[in-house]
């Protein structure tokens, strides 16, 4: 089997991936059942599992996690004492946010301008269809040279950890020599990467009361204590002036010695406007991949239209802490919860309660897998190299892979590049990605069985 004769294969199957990432985009597979259907991540978990059993996969089901959701596992049998690679991507999506703010429909997948924009259309769903096209590379050109297992998660970006109890309860199920997780992405467009860092993450509900009810302001404020004016007082002790989050007892010195991204890269990517300044110290790396980061994700308060004059009885918010690898995520909660209590004002009432956790994760690169991975993505990009970034967002599942299987290497590629505007309006994935990405994983496969 020629690296060739991989990557025409994968060019002849690009058509048949579009209409396949037009079919599951379709489905609104946001696993929040308050605001969509149940059925509609039902449909998604489906077609997975049919695409699958298409693929001479066997042992198919659909998983019924603790969570409430569906995870979609196939078990594809390669040559007999050959190793077991474990390939993961998730069908669940955000939500679209503002649909106004979409050029094209969200959950219709769209070729504007040499990309293909839908929800999922990168995260996480072209993750499923570039695990499809690398292993019909491999059948079409000799065969797959591994096990391999599938496992598609159904509720990944709500982090309500539905997988990760079940792996745990069902230990054997995704056993593997090397796990390939497509949920992550590449530095650049056109840039071979791994990641092999990422942050984890707590999420914590903080809510303060002060009064018994709402009170007119013009009677009784400037005396009785606001309980929104008070949260707003907690929220803010969680940044320096510079912005540069600070949970007491927390590290916010680690630095970042891979891969930099320069500053000017990074107000592009994140489009920050004009004259408005980046916050935090150190360099960009440090900020996104080593350091902790809070962010204040809702705040429950009246809106501006319908306000009245009244000084508010009670507020909540919602806040988010990404977590570095090195820090232990639980002790992470603890902290912020006990900066929460001791930087609220006035004797305000205030509680907290965790809703969310994960772990952070750093990959052992020095590992063969990394080396196999390193030879295809060279082949796949032309000659460039592998490179080794971190990654902000959490994916909870590796650390609880890493514990379950402690001899097992993760790798973590993906569609995610800067262009992709993942969990924003106007989400799209690069098809030249998706085809690159395709042919390296198929040629990682190969290698790898060698090894």
């Amino acid at each position: 089997m020629s690296s060739n004769s991989v990557a025409e294969t994968v060019a002849s199957l690009m058509p048949r991936a579009k209409a396949e990432l037009t079919e599951l985009v379709a489905f609104k597979s946001v696993a929040d059942f308050d605001q969509y259907p149940r059925s509609e991540s039902e449909g998604a978990a489906n077609w997975v599992a049919d695409a699958l059993r298409a693929e001479g996969f066997q042992d198919v089901a659909l998983l019924d996690t603790p969570d409430g959701t569906q995870s979609v596992y196939g078990f594809l049998p390669g040559p007999e004492g050959a190793k077991t690679v474990l390939l993961y991507a998730h069908y669940d999506v955000q939500p679209p946010l503002d649909e106004a703010a979409w050029v094209s429909p969200p959950f219709e997948l769209t070729e504007r301008d040499g990309r293909w924009y839908g929800r999922g259309s990168a995260d996480c769903k072209g993750g499923v269809v570039m695990h499809l096209l690398a292993l019909r590379a491999l059948k079409a050109n000799g065969g797959v040279p591994v096990h391999v297992k599938v496992i598609v998660e159904g509720s990944e970006e709500q982090g309500t950890g539905g997988l990760q109890a079940y792996a745990e309860e069902h230990p054997e199920l995704l056993t593997a020599d090397t796990i390939v997780i497509g949920d992550a992405g590449n530095f650049r467009a056109g840039l071979p990467t791994v990641t092999s860092t990422l942050r984890g993450m707590t999420l914590v509900r903080v809510q303060v009361d002060t009064l018994e009810g709402n009170l007119h302001s013009g009677q009784f404020g400037g005396a009785a204590p606001d309980a929104l004016a008070a949260l707003i007082r907690v929220l803010d002790s969680l940044r320096a002036e510079d912005g540069s989050t600070t949970v007491d007892g927390l590290a916010d010195d680690a630095r970042w010695d891979g891969l930099q991204y320069e500053e000017e890269a990074f107000r592009e990517d994140a489009k920050v406007l004009g004259g408005v300044e980046l916050i935090g110290s150190g360099t960009v790396a440090d900020r996104v991949w080593a350091r902790p980061a809070v962010t204040v994700l809702g705040i429950d308060c009246p809106p501006v239209v319908g306000a009245t004059p009244s000084v508010q009885a009670g507020a909540r918010a919602l806040v988010s802490l990404r977590v570095p690898p090195g820090m232990d995520a639980a002790e992470a909660t603890k902290l912020l919860e006990a900066h929460v209590v001791a930087h609220t004002p006035w004797g305000a009432r205030v509680s907290t309660e965790q809703i969310g956790e994960g772990q952070p994760f750093r990959a052992d690169t020095s590992s063969p897998a990394y080396a196999s991975m390193a030879e295809a993505m060279s082949v796949a990009y032309e000659g460039q190299e592998m490179q080794y970034a971190g990654m902000g967002g959490s994916i909870p599942l590796c650390n609880t892979l890493a514990s379950l299987y402690p001899r097992t290497e993760i790798l973590l590629i993906g569609l995610s590049e800067p262009e992709a505007q993942i969990h924003a309006a106007n989400e799209g994935v690069s098809p030249d990605e998706l085809e690159r990405l395709s042919i390296a994983e198929a040629l990682f496969l190969r290698n790898y069985a060698a090894s």
